[in-house]
């Protein structure tokens, strides 16, 4: 057996000793790599604000995340020959892991990190391909149940935990869909020492995949979560952030804080497309690091 496979079957047993069995619908994967470039939906990019992160230093590429029905795609990037790193799971926005999450993951990597972003609508299809928003929010993103997204991130931080991470020091960030889930990860894993949630809604309806959002686990998220909004975002009013905030700090969670950019859009951090605000993104990532730095 070679140190691969060994590595596959520990984060395995890892992951099925985490949580009790869930009662979800076994479906393959659709998407089983994830491809180069942007996502078609945000084409074309803004190519004179878009950063890219090379990987010289770096262990980095497509990895497979063993998960309860099969194999799920993720990328990873960490310091080249490094072990017991903190580790980022980072969560995709509405896109999927494209180019711009990869770089996110390089970015972090670079500073000493293990960073990984799993492909969490992998079974509903592929939502690099879909051209038109409003399609794959129909077709893709509300098919995704937040029960398997949260069992995806155990499995995915089991494996990085077998794979040169630290289990004892995780973090999660994530942006826009990714923003929500980082408040609902944080609720569902103690494992979990920070979370940094970028632009993420925390109210909603209702539905049988979102049974609950994250103003109503507040009262269970114990650990320091970073929120980082923009004051102009026209799909998450400021006062629902604000909301959010004080229901933690009723629970007795004082360590969290909020970050609200005035004039900021939503997806600021964005570099590649037309939300993009170089310096609340270049702030808000800079803060992200310290955070993490901090509490992991």
């Amino acid at each position: 057996m070679n140190d691969a496979v060994r590595a596959a079957d520990y984060a395995s047993q890892q992951f099925d000793s985490l949580l009790p069995p869930l009662a979800l619908t076994r479906r393959g994967f659709v998407k089983t790599s994830l491809g180069a470039g942007f996502a078609a939906a945000v084409l074309p990019v803004s190519a004179q604000t878009t950063i890219t992160t090379d990987t010289q230093g770096l262990t980095a590429g497509e990895v497979k995340i063993p998960t309860r029905d099969g194999a799920m795609v993720a990328y990873r990037a960490m310091p080249a020959g490094a072990t017991r790193l903190a580790t980022i799971l980072v969560v995709q926005e509405i896109f999927g892991v494209h180019e711009h999450i990869k770089d996110v993951c390089r970015r972090f990597a670079k500073l000493g990190f293990l960073a990984i972003a799993p492909e969490l609508f992998a079974r509903q299809g592929d939502a690099g391909k879909v051209a038109d928003v409003q399609t794959l929010l129909r077709e893709i993103v509300s098919k995704v149940p937040d029960a398997q997204v949260m069992d995806d991130l155990d499995a995915t931080a089991a494996w990085a935990a077998a794979n040169g991470g630290d289990a004892a020091r995780l973090g999660v960030t994530g942006f826009c869909w990714g923003g929500r889930i980082v408040w609902l990860y944080a609720a569902h894993n103690p494992r979990v020492r920070a979370g940094v949630a970028w632009y993420g809604r925390v109210v909603g309806q209702a539905t049988e995949n979102q049974p609950r959002h994250p103003l109503d686990v507040a009262g269970q998220i114990r650990q320091p979560v970073l929120a980082l909004y923009g004051g102009a975002d026209s799909g998450i009013p400021n006062e629902t952030i604000e909301r959010m905030l004080a229901a933690l700090k009723a629970a007795g969670n004082t360590r969290s804080e909020l970050v609200l950019y005035p004039d900021a859009p939503h997806a600021f951090h964005a570099d590649y497309r037309p939300s993009y605000r170089k310096e609340a993104a270049e702030d808000g990532f800079r803060r992200a690091v310290e955070w993490f730095r901090r509490h992991l």
